[in-house]
């Protein structure tokens, strides 16, 4: 069995060690090929392992960190202070050869600029993109990128971007020949921005991508594309709607319909029946929850880095973990470099 050794960033995010550390019990006991270094104040993180199974201790490891990189902090003023910090030696572990990929739930901007400095990216690439995969409609998964690294991206970054998420869909998802659109605002050629045009242009000729055109953000969940493109701006303003409206309706469901007294005038049979059909919906939509699809990958780095989203719970984040080590395992980074030499066209 091949061990696979991945770094945590245990103190970053909204609630650090609170999390990270039962998220990472949770990984290594569902994993027995997992080895796992938590990054972080060792007086902080070892009382939360005093009672933990020594089959579990024994797979884990404690790297001293002195600091940790706040949440609200600007990402470059962070990255001018980060030495010695949770984030920023949890990267360096990667560097060193010791870790395969790292999985942070800290600042963003400071997370791509540490990873960008520390691990450089691929050849080709200009900038990273976090990448995650989505739920829709018929139960498959759609690529999005990017989800928040490059707010403004001109059209040869989201054609790299494009040719990334190409890579990842076949890799992880299994997909031949992924369809890739780019988000815009409306289906019509002349629709959109300079830069959406000129990746739109970009694509029609670029070899090996299954361009189907532009996509609005209303079909972003019905499966017509295996991967959907835009830029950072937009890509976070999509998901956290997306996430706030999926969050909306499942608790809606869970909570049923009628006031407490209309419930209290019910039969008992009608009772019964409302709360079977809403245990059916609840798991029939279950799928779109999204701390099932937690933890963006950083793609275009010649590592593996996830950023999960900082108020992620305890399962939110071991997702986050095991996104990491499905990359790592893919090969996501080879693979890129090596489809790189062939697709890209030459820059102008």
């Amino acid at each position: 069995m091949t061990r696979l050794t991945l770094a945590l960033d245990a103190m970053g995010g909204d609630f650090g060690s609170c999390v990270t550390v039962p998220a990472a019990l949770q990984a290594l006991a569902s994993h027995p090929s997992l080895q796992l270094l938590l990054v972080g104040d060792p007086s902080a993180l070892t009382p939360l392992l005093a009672k933990v199974d020594s089959s579990l201790l024994s797979r884990l490891e404690i790297v001293s960190a002195e600091s940790v990189i706040a949440n609200d902090a600007r990402p470059s003023q962070a990255i001018r202070a980060s030495r010695g910090t949770s984030m920023r030696v949890a990267l360096e572990l990667i560097k060193e050869g010791r870790a395969q990929a790292c999985v942070s739930a800290g600042n963003t901007g400071a997370l791509m600029g540490l990873a960008k400095l520390l691990l450089r990216p691929i050849e080709g690439i200009d900038r990273p993109a976090l990448v995650s995969m989505l739920p829709h409609q018929q139960h498959g998964r759609t690529v999005v990128l990017d989800l928040g690294a490059n707010v403004a991206c001109d059209g040869a970054m989201l054609v790299q971007f494009a040719v990334m998420g190409a890579v990842m869909a076949e890799e992880v998802l299994g997909v031949s020949n992924p369809r890739v659109a780019l988000l815009n605002i409306g289906e019509e050629e002349s629709k959109g921005v300079d830069s959406i045009r000129d990746a739109a242009a970009r694509l029609k000729i670029t070899p090996s991508i299954n361009y189907i055109g532009y996509l609005e953000g209303n079909e972003l969940l019905t499966g017509k594309t295996d991967v959907m493109v835009c830029d950072g701006f937009v890509g976070n303003v999509t998901l956290k709607t997306m996430e706030g409206v999926v969050r909306m309706f499942l608790s809606l469901l869970k909570q049923g319909s009628g006031g407490v007294g209309e419930r209290n005038r019910q039969p008992w049979w009608l009772k019964w029946l409302g709360r079977w059909l809403q245990r059916r919906l609840v798991r029939r939509f279950g799928h779109l929850n999204p701390d099932h699809y937690n933890g963006a990958c950083l793609l275009g780095l010649r590592g593996t880095v996830i950023k999960s989203h900082g108020a992620a719970n305890q399962n939110a984040f071991a997702v986050a973990i095991e996104q990491a080590m499905q990359a790592v395992q893919r090969q996501l980074p080879e693979r890129i470099a090596a489809r790189l030499k062939t697709v890209l066209p030459k820059s102008d």
